[in-house]
């Protein structure tokens, strides 16, 4: 077998609940052109003007609620999953690396670990299901930038999405079987919001209305986010039995106006007009909880329902460090060996 890196990579997280360390990560993250797809100067005076110094106090207390006595548990689990992948291989041939894209463990310096430990291969596993430019596009984008310097290249592998890996879908069918299901009103299956002109991209026609994006995946859509999306949430939906009426998949955490609709807050919106009392929320593009799902639809969600005469919003948990997504990386591993 040829002598193998695996390097998982995540988005990152500050390096401490403190307004400082918010700030850089956000100044690091923001700043990434695929995440701001605008021109240069207008992203500058957008992030470095606006939104980094007004916002990174606000979100400083945020990641305060956040942290545990793990620290961020983006980090931890990324930590475990590093650890229980590494179980599965000698580590003498396949050894497993883990970074962030923005912050520490940084990109430069792991990926310089493993140009010194000189592996024939590199296999890329960004630790996002769904294929968006954003993330999987801009992870790869900065390891071929920094790969690129090194005198002896070793074959690279990239994995670019797993939105229908078998066991990342059973994996959230097994969390959801906690829950009774018949007990919720609705059932949301949210994720990650992106600006519409960022799927427009992926099109010849610049259109991503104009193809089944919402019941299919076919030639053209197969790398759109929001096909992807729809097709995790049908074969999740698939596993336990939903039937398609009694869920909707929505889009949360948007920045601005043009992002894709149905927003998550909008659709908890309707149904406490419709009088439902407890909602049952999937967050699949987040393979570990963080702060979009403890605190975004764990708590901010759940008083916003509260506030509109629901009562419960129920979070299914994300697959962290279950053995079931272990043997998720492990397969999609195994398929680029």
């Amino acid at each position: 077998m040829k002598k193998t890196a695996v390097l998982l990579v995540n988005l990152g997280s500050p390096d401490a609940p403190t307004p400082g360390a918010v700030y850089r990560y956000l100044t690091e993250f923001l700043n990434d052109p695929r995440v701001i797809d605008i021109n240069a100067i207008g992203r500058a005076i957008l992030v470095n003007g606006i939104i980094v110094p007004f916002r990174h106090r606000k979100s400083a207390k945020v990641y305060q609620e956040l942290w545990t006595e793990n620290g961020s548990p983006l980090i931890h689990y990324g930590k475990r999953n590093k650890e229980q992948l590494q179980a599965r291989y000698d580590e003498n041939e396949t050894k497993v690396f883990l970074a962030m894209r923005y912050q520490v463990p940084s990109l430069d310096k792991v990926l310089a670990d493993i140009e010194e430990w000189a592996p024939e291969q590199l296999i890329v596993v960004p630790m996002f299901p769904q294929y968006a430019s954003a993330t999987t596009g801009s992870v790869h984008d900065k390891v071929m930038a920094l790969v690129s310097k090194w005198w002896t290249i070793p074959e690279l592998k990239f994995v670019s999405q797993y939105y229908d890996n078998p066991k990342y879908i059973q994996g959230y069918v097994n969390n959801a079987q906690q829950f009774n299901l018949n007990e919720y009103d609705h059932i949301l299956f949210s994720f990650h919001g992106l600006p519409e002109r960022q799927l427009d991209k992926i099109y010849k026609d610049n259109k991503c209305r104009n193809h089944s994006c919402e019941s299919e995946i076919n030639d053209e859509n197969f790398l759109c986010y929001k096909a992807t999306c729809f097709a995790t949430t049908r074969l999740i939906a698939q596993g336990l039995g939903i039937n398609e009426s009694r869920y909707t998949v929505c889009f949360q955490s948007r920045l601005g106006k043009g992002w894709i609709e149905p927003f998550s807050d909008q659709v908890i919106r309707e149904q406490a007009q419709k009088g439902a009392k407890k909602l049952l929320v999937f967050s699949p593009a987040f393979v570990a909880d963080c702060l979009e799902t403890t605190i975004e639809i764990g708590e901010e969600y759940q008083e916003l329902f509260e506030e509109l005469g629901g009562e419960k919003i129920q979070l299914v948990p994300s697959l962290n460090d279950s053995e079931i997504w272990i043997d998720a990386l492990e397969e999609i591993v195994n398929s680029r060996l």
